[in-house]
This record gives structure tokens, sequence and C-alpha cells, in this order.
């Protein structure tokens, strides 16, 4: 069971269809990746998970019985949007969204402390938001959404505005999050985070959902049964019938990168055995797999 199962959830705006008979399983513990183009229905869905709109039909549970509105104390909702009052000070901003999430003020210090000087910025506390470079106010709004200790995180595009050692430590975060028992769900377009980070992802495009599945398995399903050789040796490794075809063959100095493609049902051991009896000295051999990103261009194009 999920910690939020939504199934057959649509919600339409006038004549706009955002979501169509959408359903969707958030497995607890994991990091699940929601993709799609802009426009495709995601932040839709994550406003319904988070009860900001009600959908025409369908249903949303959480931890198996009907969300309600005290399970969004639960959540942790961080916006593509981003939004802090500019006028106020970051320590007291963070204090009163702190408290919005049921901490009290004893242990919303405590936790904002130790928040602060994890991510270095134990000096801002007294600053106005309007001092903050795009990046520091950012830093701040994760913190104010991971702070309550929330099971269940909605994460939409967090690494935006952050330069590459920062994002990194947000991903650090992340991952750490989850080691301590935490959902997260990603919404990103991102797909080296989404390889990175993601255990499950779900594809929705048009306000439907195009796939959905464990991410290893997903990429393993769209490859095309090719393998990538690096041999030793002075000629090219040539085609044997019904085990593979040559595609590509690059020689430097004698240090050769082919790709393979396999017959169906061949197993690796029946190509190192039929390399190795051509003479050649095998450096490596591994499956290639298909990148997230390709296989995400692939589905939305062929949607189109």
């Amino acid at each position: 069971m999920g910690i939020i199962e939504c199934k057959n959830v649509s919600k339409s705006f006038g004549e706009k269809v955002a979501l169509d008979n959408v359903t969707v399983e958030i497995p607890k513990g994991k990091i699940f990746g929601l993709l799609g183009p802009n426009g495709a229905g995601k932040t839709t869905l994550i406003r319904i998970i988070n009860r900001i709109t009600i959908p025409n039909s369908g249903t949303v549970s959480f931890d198996g019985r009907p969300i309600t509105q005290d399970d969004v104390e639960k959540i942790g909702y961080l916006p593509e949007e981003r939004g802090l009052y500019r006028k106020m000070k970051v320590g007291e901003q963070a204090m009163y969204f702190a408290q919005l999430k049921g901490m009290s003020y004893r242990d919303a210090m405590t936790e904002l402390k130790k928040w602060f000087v994890r991510f270095g910025i134990e000096s801002w506390w007294n600053k106005k938001v309007e001092e903050l470079s795009k990046g520091m106010a950012q830093k701040v709004q994760f913190i104010t959404t991971v702070v309550h200790k929330p099971s269940l995180l909605i994460l939409d595009e967090p690494f935006s505005g952050f330069d590459p050692v920062n994002a990194q430590l947000i991903r650090e975060e992340i991952l750490r999050l989850k080691s301590e028992g935490a959902t997260i769900i990603l919404s990103t377009h991102n797909m080296e985070s989404v390889e990175e980070l993601c255990d499950n992802i779900a594809l929705i495009n048009k306000s439907h959902v195009v796939i959905t599945g464990g991410v290893d398995e997903i990429r393993h399903k769209y490859g095309n049964n090719n393998v990538e050789l690096i041999y030793t040796a002075k000629q090219a490794v040539t085609s044997v019938e019904g085990v593979f075809k040559t595609l590509s063959d690059q020689d430097d100095s004698g240090r050769h990168t082919a790709v393979l493609a396999l017959e169906d049902g061949v197993t690796g051991n029946q190509v190192l055995e039929a390399v190795i009896a051509q003479g050649l000295t095998v450096n490596s051999f591994k499956e290639l797999v298909p990148r997230m990103n390709d296989i995400f261009i692939k589905l939305v194009t062929e949607e189109e």
C-alpha cells in the first residue's frame, strides 16, 4: 500500500481538462518522480494531493484512508512558484511557517537552528528576505518545507535557482530524508536527477498517465538489446549469425569500443564466448540502457 493512492482522478477547469482518469500510487519510503511537459497536469495533481483543489471525480487516499485536511500537516510542499515575505526577517518567517505546521515555538526554534547550522546560514537569521539572492531564499524555503519532519515531501523543481554546489547539497539532503523514512514526490524536468534519485516515476502527458513504474524497470523495458564491448585486438569484432550484429566499432590504437545488437534470447555468456573465439581480449562488457531523457522524449513525441 502506498502512502498516497490516487484512483481515477479527473479535474477540469471549464472546458480545459487538466487530469483525465489518473491513477498513481506513491510507495512509502521511496522517491517518486512526477514527470511530464509543461501543462501536462502535474501541478494540478500535486494541488489535489495537498487539498488546495478538489477533483471533479476520483479518490485520493493517505495511508490507506481518504485524505483529510489534518493529513496536510504531515506534508511538506515546496511549490515551483516560490513565495517568502520580502520585508520579514528570515528567522521570523521560518518560525512563522514552522508554527503554521503545528510546531511549538520551542521545537520550531530548536529544529530551525539545526537546519541553519547544517546549511551554514546562521548569520542570515536577522536579515530581511529582500537582502537574499534567489539561491539563498531557496535554501530558506527548503528548510521551511522540511523542518516539521513531514512523512511526505512534495518538491516541485527543487533545484531551480541553485548553482551546482548547492544543487548537490539539496540532492544529499533529499537522500538523507529518504533514509530517515520520508516519502518524496519529486516533480522535475531534470532527467539526470530522476536517474540519480528516483525509485519510481509516473509520466503524465496531456492530462493522463502515459507510463508508471520503477525507473530501472522502465529503462530496461525501453532498451533495444544493445551492449557495449570494449576489447583489445588488431582486428575489429565481426558479427556472428544468430548471436549478434556489430553496429559500430571505434579503434583507438588497438583498443576498440564496439556496440553490438544481440539477437533475441541470446545471453551475455554466449556473446562473450563468440567474441573470445575471435581472439579478442575483453576489457569490459555492459548492457546499454537508454537514458530517462531519451525515453521521456520518445513517449511524449509518440503522444503528440
